[in-house]
């Protein structure tokens, strides 16, 4: 294992260190790079995923559509041997989960080989690669499995490498890192807040795999920026020879894999009830939603795949305002520390689904006004911006220079766990009234929120709060 201390000046001579001069936004332009890459990387997988509930639900797992895939009926079979007789809305909701849980999974694999062996670099270039061809072969039915497990195995090798050559762009307390990663957050949500509005609305028009194909088009286009502006990114550290871990080092990763093992539940019930804005969410903007829209400007039906634009949207609008209320807090010593805020994230995705419930209440079995989706949107973006990029940002923080790939990698298994545990919930969404599952969303939701209230003291001692 290498020497931590070594590591960071090796890092600081080889990266931090190369391009000093050249500044965006009063951040190292490497984070231009990493932020475009983000975007067009995230383009493609919220498009694609804006598309796939439905693409299965009406098309793909219709009445004699299975035989065309290659290996549905394998897996169709093992899960209904765990879950029973599944028709095709819970089918269409477990294969969601096991793709965007595993999406999830596989970051611990790439951050390790990127520690140990490959560089950060030469992982966020294979894992695009790997997403290019699996959005393509999307618009093939036959290998709709085979590209899911392309996609899979690139987000693994992409994400948690991508994600910590941000902080690699910074020397050890540097103020700027926690309002980077708000900007890369930013570049995050630009990418899926166009991308239902492009591949979304090719999808729903034109056809399933021009959708599919456009988010190959996005995923190219980030590759494309990365292997461009790769030179003024953090350098991979040279490899050394492996010594005895320091006593600083063992302390350090304990102390990290203790952080990411105390919020495991709670992040897990977090994302669990969050996800379900491309899974039931999307169900419910087709079948129980009136998307009648009589405005100045526009008059008409809202495309379904839209409600998936909502989120984003609002992510790059509220964000200066959660940045400038932070700030304000900050000056009067009164700003919270990352666990009130994650705490605060959890009951605001709560509040958003007692939202859901009241509407489904007050309509049971019709049509309601888009505006409850409107407003629903409107607090879990508030919600999602309290917990995920605070999380980010923690996790870096902590994490040991010498593993911080793997250890966000670790982190990211609780998006794993709780994209599992979503489809597993969507698949509920036959079985119960609209407004039960919306309450039993806002219940899992609330616990999350609870569990991390109580544990405030220790976990404070655990992440250096």
């Amino acid at each position: 294992m290498e020497q931590g201390g070594d590591e960071s000046r090796l890092e600081e001579k080889s990266g931090r260190a190369s391009h000093p001069q050249t500044q965006w936004l009063g951040h190292p332009k490497g984070l231009s790079v990493l932020f475009a890459t983000e975007l067009w990387e995230r383009f493609s997988y919220y498009g694609m995923r804006a598309l796939l509930v439905l693409y299965m639900v009406d098309h793909l797992l219709a009445p004699g559509g299975e035989a065309e895939v290659l290996g549905l009926a394998s897996l169709k079979r093992v899960l209904e041997a765990v879950f029973g007789p599944l028709g095709p809305q819970p089918l269409a909701s477990q294969i969601y989960g096991l793709y965007t849980g595993f999406v999830y999974l596989t970051p611990i694999l790439g951050g390790y080989l990127a520690d140990r062996w490959l560089g950060r670099r030469r992982m966020v270039a294979l894992g695009a690669a790997l997403m290019v061809a699996g959005h393509f072969l999307m618009a093939s039915e036959p290998f709709f499995l085979l590209a899911l497990l392309l996609l899979i195995l690139g987000n693994g090798a992409f994400k948690p490498n991508i994600v910590t050559q941000v902080g690699g762009l910074y020397a050890p307390g540097d103020a700027r890192r926690d309002r980077a990663y708000s900007l890369f957050y930013v570049g995050i949500n630009i990418g899926a807040f166009f991308s239902p509005l492009v591949s979304g609305t090719l999808g729903e028009t034109l056809g399933w795999h021009y959708g599919f194909a456009s988010a190959g088009v996005g995923m190219a286009i980030g590759l494309l920026t990365y292997l461009i502006g790769s030179p003024s990114l953090p350098a991979d550290r040279p490899r050394q020879r492996k010594s005895e871990p320091t006593s600083a080092d063992r302390a350090g990763s304990r102390r990290a894999l203790l952080g990411v093992l105390a919020l495991f539940i709670p992040a897990t019930l977090f994302f669990a009830t969050y996800e379900q804005q491309g899974n039931t969410i999307a169900l419910w903007a087709e079948k129980f939603t009136d998307r009648g829209v009589d405005l100045i400007l526009w008059k008409g039906d809202i495309p379904v795949t839209w409600f998936q634009a909502f989120n984003p949207l609002m992510v790059f609008l509220f964000t200066p305002l959660l940045v400038a209320l932070w700030a304000a807090q900050s000056r009067r010593g009164r700003e919270p520390g990352a666990m009130a805020k994650m705490a605060t994230g959890c009951f605001g995705v709560a509040l958003s689904y007692l939202i859901m419930a009241l509407a489904a209440w007050i309509n049971p079995g019709g049509r309601s006004s888009w505006l409850w989706l409107a407003g629903y949107f409107v607090v879990i973006t508030f919600a999602e911006l309290y917990f995920s990029p605070i999380a980010l940002s923690l996790v870096s923080r902590i994490a040991p220079d010498h593993a911080r790939s793997a250890t966000m990698g670790f982190w990211l298994t609780t998006t794993f766990a709780g994209n599992l545990l979503a489809g597993w919930i969507g698949g509920l969404w036959a079985s119960l009234s609209s407004a039960q599952f919306f309450l039993a969303l806002c219940a899992l939701s609330a616990a999350a929120g609870a569990l991390i209230a109580l544990a405030r003291g220790p976990l404070g001692a655990l992440t250096q709060e």
